[in-house]
């Protein structure tokens, strides 16, 4: 191999890697942030809410450094196979985290609301909503680092758990307003925060439908069949 080659494929290597790290850095980000905006949630810091609302900003800017940089690469190195999937997947993860920063500013905005009234006995029962969507998030990025397709699809069909937890509650915060009327704006926010929760879940399933397709070559959504 010519020097010029070795030196072009480094370059793109070099690209690759770094491409994969804004991803990685911007997921630790959205992570931080759920966490952050759950924390504030149930210890009612009204601070850390103020600081997910802070740095979505920074998620926003790195979702559009990762198109930047992912349009660079298939530009001038027109990269084919499992290298373009591993591009594509990456610009196609970018707007999932995206969205799931934005799902933990919505849990953090209405938190602050609620942390400026009388504590609400309720807000307990989100935790392990709060726990079913970061695990989902947790796995399904480490599935997409490992290119674990196994792991990839049974973090896709636990996300119907969190499902059906999150309509479970809705059900029991609706009863609640029935028989509690002056806390209904609290309960809304609760019901608000629940389906955030539940969202989170289905960018997680779209996040293993990417790492699948980037590993296996096999597009699985909208019901397409499992890799063998």
């Amino acid at each position: 191999m010519s020097n010029d080659n070795q030196h072009i494929l480094g370059n793109f290597q070099s690209s690759l890697d770094d491409l994969n790290a804004l991803m990685f850095r911007m997921a630790s980000l959205a992570q931080a942030n759920l966490d952050a905006a759950a924390h504030g949630l149930m210890n009612r810091d009204s601070s850390a809410c103020a600081s997910v609302i802070a740095d979505d900003e920074e998620i926003d800017r790195l979702e559009k450094k990762i198109d930047e940089e992912g349009l660079k690469i298939i530009t001038l190195y027109q990269p084919v196979a499992s290298d373009l999937r591993l591009v594509a997947s990456i610009m196609k993860v970018s707007p999932n985290l995206e969205r799931i920063g934005d799902q933990s500013v919505g849990i953090a905005k209405r938190a602050r609301k609620m942390n400026n009234n009388e504590e609400l006995a309720e807000t307990r029962l989100i935790e392990p909503l709060y726990q079913m969507a970061a695990n989902l998030l947790r796995q399904s990025l480490e599935a997409f680092k490992a290119g674990n397709v196994d792991l990839a699809i049974e973090v896709k069909q636990q996300d119907q758990k969190l499902n059906e937890a999150q309509k479970e509650l809705a059900k029991k915060l609706t009863k609640r307003m029935e028989n509690d009327s002056a806390r209904i704006k609290d309960y809304l926010d609760l019901q608000f925060i629940a389906r955030f929760l539940e969202r989170i879940g289905d960018h997680a399933k779209n996040i293993c439908e990417d790492a699948i397709f980037a590993e296996s070559a096999v597009d699985i959504r909208h019901g397409g069949a499992l890799p063998e």
